[in-house]
């Protein structure tokens, strides 16, 4: 896949009944993964949470925001794909409404997906871990809160783990309203690919709150740190240890 910029962005993260996660993963391999790319969208990472038997996360790209109401109707309206597997898929999850909209914090920070191609099937991965920062805020994140960032908590994280990339809320409405997404709330998202859980804790710790910046204490309302575990056929997290770019 060639180096990639999304005008959007959702982090999207699901509960799925636990008995039922692997046959999940394995759904969302196997028949939605490439149909989606085919609508014009890209599924750029899809995760399970290591610390919730029942979390399914994932991110979804959209080069053009004018391109998404399309695409989520050519795919959940019109594909093959989603027509035939729709009932197993929701018949799996408790909850899949904590939906993100988001963009880049800066043209450049989003996602690395230069030289890499989506696995055909189930391989041999590298034990990585993608960690995901959500950090709630008061308000937009505005340049104070991202140049605190990136002076003071980048540099700390940037040499434990690889691909880090931010992004902040997207305000605009919500174009495809059958997917809800949450509105009136303001995000600061950070993902990094972490070679190990040594420098996945120290990643963590970074978003401390007692160690963040003021600029950025003072609009913190909660944060959380996922710890995931990239599915077979993610595009995001599966680089081999040593890929760096």
């Amino acid at each position: 896949m060639p180096d990639a910029a999304f005008e959007l962005i959702e982090l999207r993260r699901y509960l799925v009944k636990p008995d039922q996660r692997d046959a999940f993963v394995a759904l969302f391999d196997r028949e939605f993964t490439d149909q989606q790319e085919a609508c014009g969208m890209v599924p750029v990472g899809h995760f399970r949470d290591r610390d919730d038997p029942r979390g399914f996360v994932w991110f979804r790209g959209f080069a053009h925001a004018e391109q998404r109401a399309r695409a989520l109707t050519a795919f959940y309206r019109e594909s093959h794909a989603w027509k035939e597997h729709r009932t197993a898929a929701n018949g799996a999850l408790l909850d899949n409404d904590d939906v993100l909209l988001l963009r880049e914090a800066r043209s450049g920070s989003g996602f690395e997906l230069g030289r890499f191609a989506r696995p055909a099937g189930t391989q041999t991965r590298a034990p990585n871990t993608v960690a995901v920062a959500v950090l709630m805020l008061e308000r937009a994140a505005g340049e104070a809160f991202i140049t605190a960032f990136e002076a003071e908590v980048l540099p700390r994280i940037t040499g434990q783990a690889r691909r880090t990339s931010y992004f902040v809320t997207d305000s605009r409405t919500n174009d495809f309203p059958a997917l809800p997404v949450r509105e009136g709330e303001f995000a600061f998202v950070v993902t990094a690919v972490c070679p190990n859980d040594d420098a996945l804790r120290k990643w963590s710790n970074a978003f401390a709150p007692e160690t963040l910046p003021r600029a950025m204490q003072r609009l913190l309302l909660h944060r959380a740190v996922l710890r995931l575990e990239p599915a077979p056929r993610s595009l995001y997290g599966n680089e081999a240890l040593g890929a760096e770019r």
